[in-house]
This record gives C-alpha cells, sequence and structure tokens, in this order.
C-alpha cells in the first residue's frame, strides 16, 4: 500500500541526522535543505520496522491539535545613565 494523499499539511523533506534510540521510544532528528531541525519521537518499534537510518531521506508530518506559545523576558539594560 502506499500513501496517494494526506491531510497532514505541515510537510518538511529533510535528511536523518542524528538518532537516539531508547528502549521504547527513540528521538529522530530530521535536517531540512534550509538547516531547520525537526525532532520526532517515535518508539522504537517503528524506527526499526521504517529502516530509520542516519541519512535516510524522510517527510516530516506535523498535525498538531495545539501549538504552545511562551513570551521571553525583556532583556535588562547593561548600562543605566547615573542621574
Amino acid at each position: 500500500m502506499s500513501i496517494q494523499a494526506i491531510n497532514a499539511r505541515n510537510q518538511f523533506r529533510g535528511t536523518i541526522k542524528a538518532i537516539i534510540t531508547g528502549p521504547v521510544v527513540s528521538e529522530v532528528e530530521v535536517e531540512t535543505p534550509s538547516g531547520i531541525i525537526v525532532t520526532s519521537v517515535i518508539t522504537t518499534r517503528s524506527l526499526d520496522e521504517l529502516g530509520l537510518a542516519v541519512g535516510t531521506e524522510v517527510i516530516a508530518l506535523v498535525k498538531a491539535t495545539e501549538v504552545a506559545l511562551a513570551k521571553p523576558q525583556r532583556a535588562t539594560a547593561l548600562f543605566t545613565n547615573p542621574v
């Protein structure tokens, strides 16, 4: 069976740059052509069944129901004017 279409609109082509294998889940780092790193956590079983390895070309599909945002603290001034 092959995939003809998919409803995940956020798709990033890239190459696997690093894999951290765990007993149950593994982290897979994918580098896009523009240098962005997308990290995916998948089961180690899926990693093995897909035959993923460093250097493999893949498509990272992002399907999220929510995106969290954080506001960084404002930088403090390094110099102040004495009064």
